[in-house]
């Protein structure tokens, strides 16, 4: 019997057609690789694990994420979650995206929990993503959440795709921005935002003085 080049490697490797490990085990195979050495025995489990979780996005549900926390409230200045961290991966090369989210609203008697924005930042960056679309799915998540006078969200990144391969440009990066309502169509808004985002901390400039909104969460 002749066996096609596939049926030699799955009957030469048990691993070969098994999920995630099997792909991984393959993929070690093919790269010319010995998967069965120390230190890539357990590697096809640790790949699995660790995709699992990076991309565990796909599996979250906006409602789940918000859990209940929007909250009428008397408020109508811009509110701001800054320097939200994230990691992600390109979709192009599977290599990993990260760095940092500032996302803001204006409420139109609506508010959503603060630690709820670092969720949905996170909910969106655990897929196979680009930051372009990223950077929208977050505003427009909070624009269908609340219905707020308008929203905006930054995204500053490195793409290791950029730094490790391709033109191999360390120390670049990109910025991307969704600015909807009063964001888009006010340029004074629009330019205080920007400020704020390019300013030091809040706690920084002096949190004990009392300005700011208070903090709201479930």
């Amino acid at each position: 019997m002749v066996l096609t080049l596939g049926a030699r490697k799955a009957r030469l490797d048990p691993g070969y057609n098994c999920g995630v490990k099997g792909l991984v085990r393959k993929l070690l195979i093919e790269l010319k690789e010995d998967p069965d050495r120390e230190g890539l025995v357990r590697t096809p489990e640790r790949v699995e694990k660790a995709l699992t979780f990076l991309t565990s996005g796909y599996d979250a549900v906006v409602a789940d994420v918000i859990n209940g926390a929007l909250f009428t409230v008397d408020y109508s200045e811009m509110v701001i979650v800054k320097d939200v961290d994230f990691y992600s991966l390109c979709e192009h090369h599977l290599l990993p995206f990260f760095g940092k989210c500032h996302v803001a609203y204006i409420p139109n008697g609506r508010v959503i929990g603060l630690s709820k924005i670092p969720r949905l930042v996170d909910m969106f960056a655990r897929r196979l993503q680009i930051q372009e679309r990223m950077t929208n799915q977050i505003a427009e998540t909070i624009r269908e959440a609340i219905d707020p006078l308008g929203v905006a969200v930054v995204v500053e990144a490195t793409h290791l795709c950029m730094s490790m391969r391709g033109v191999e440009k360390q120390n670049s990066f990109a910025v991307t921005s969704a600015m909807l309502g009063t964001f888009r169509e006010n340029h004074r808004t629009r330019s205080e935002f920007l400020e704020l985002i390019r300013r030091g901390s809040y706690v920084q400039r002096g949190a004990s003085q009392g300005t700011g909104p208070d903090c709201v969460d479930e």
